[in-house]
């Protein structure tokens, strides 16, 4: 490991989809050596640092020897072999988050248990080990069944509503989750840097696609009131204290129809729901998470008066090559920032891109996010 300045480390990421992309394009303006380990070749940051390996971040060995000559181990998605961390952890490597922060979080059931041991409110949930199981669950109806482990951008979560729905339901350890009768959606992006000190952005409002459920756009600030917003900023901070852990969380929570916040799920990463602070906010989430990284003071988080975030997905009924349909259509609108992730094989759902807006209030955000909505498509060539 290198014994220079903290802004010439090695930093190493495991996984190198569009949240590694973005954090390089961010971190290519200092003076850090960033090494990628993905299993895809075509991986979005393939070509963007010369030091990309291909392999298997679940593989105990091969994150050993990706990581064992780096100053700081990073992750931009949470399924990766933790036993490697807690060993590298050992062996001098810093790992921001820590490994038992990942742990908790990559595992739904432990991180249920986390919130109910840190009486962090969360909506209520039982555990289950296989699909036969739901069957002594009927009385907890409606609710959701979360895999514990590997779902990621709406996959493995099915919704429960009866018990004709048991016969479709995963068959692996999973979370029920009650049902919340929910008023919106929201978002909190924590940094926490080394010495423990913590950077709140404004609250996010995220509106969810019905088909794919996972982020059509989102809005900040959030439509809630003052009172909802201390509460929402209060429990977030709870959760990035009780990890103990530094780095880039994003906490999810309920607004329930009666006014209750609960917290959903946490990422241990840069997340959809921060991805408008590249153009909205004075220090984006992925500067944060470098400066987090290089043992940095905390950047300010103070943001635009309004802003929004556009996800590009792949359209219904094209698998194939990408083709970007009226991307060129937005260059026309003032405060408008694409985003294309370096996708070359588009389908479903797949998040491609996404589009930031800017404006000086939400009637002026709204209205630019139904015109990105409407000019864009990907389709399959």
């Amino acid at each position: 490991m290198s014994n220079s300045s903290p802004l010439s480390k090695k930093i190493g990421i495991l996984g190198g989809g569009q949240l590694g992309r973005m954090f390089i394009e961010n971190a290519l303006r200092y003076d850090v050596e960033i090494h990628i380990l993905d299993p895809s070749a075509n991986a979005p940051c393939a070509h963007l640092t010369k030091h990309f390996v291909q392999g298997d971040f679940r593989d105990y060995q091969t994150v050993i020897d990706f990581a064992k000559n780096l100053d700081v181990l990073t992750i931009e998605i949470e399924h990766v072999n933790t036993e490697a961390l807690y060993k590298l952890e050992e062996d001098g490597v810093q790992v921001i988050p820590n490994a038992k922060a990942i742990e908790t979080i990559k595992d739904k059931g432990l991180q249920k248990q986390f919130y109910q041991d840190y009486e962090i409110r969360s909506s209520l949930f039982r555990l289950v080990n296989s699909q036969k199981d739901l069957a002594q669950h009927t009385s907890f109806l409606p609710f959701f069944q979360k895999a514990r482990k590997d779902g990621y951008d709406g996959k493995g979560v099915l919704a429960m509503n009866s018990t004709s729905d048991f016969e479709h339901g995963f068959d692996v350890p999973s979370v029920l989750e009650k049902s919340v009768d929910i008023e919106k959606e929201i978002s909190v992006i924590v940094a926490k840097d080394q010495l423990g000190n913590l950077a709140l952005y404004p609250i996010v409002e995220l509106v969810f696609d019905p088909v794919y459920n996972l982020v059509d756009y989102l809005i900040a600030p959030a439509e809630i009131t003052e009172q909802q917003a201390k509460k929402a900023k209060d429990l977030a901070q709870r959760v990035c204290q009780g990890l103990n852990s530094p780095g880039l969380f994003a906490v999810e929570m309920f607004l329930s129809k009666e006014g209750e916040i609960l917290v959903n799920e946490t990422a241990p990463r840069a997340h959809n729901s921060g991805h408008h602070t590249i153009e909205a906010s004075i220090s984006s989430q992925f500067d944060q998470h470098l400066r987090i990284l290089l043992g940095l003071p905390l950047g300010s988080t103070n943001s635009y008066p309004c802003a929004a975030m556009v996800n590009i997905v792949g359209s219904e009924g094209h698998t194939g090559k990408a083709l970007y349909l009226g991307i060129e259509k937005l260059s026309e609108l003032k405060n408008v920032y694409v985003h294309l992730y370096g996708k070359e094989i588009t389908k479903p759902g797949r998040k491609m891109g996404h589009v930031s807006v800017l404006g000086n209030n939400r009637e002026e955000v709204i209205a630019k996010i139904e015109q990105v909505k409407s000019a864009v498509q990907v389709i399959a060539e």
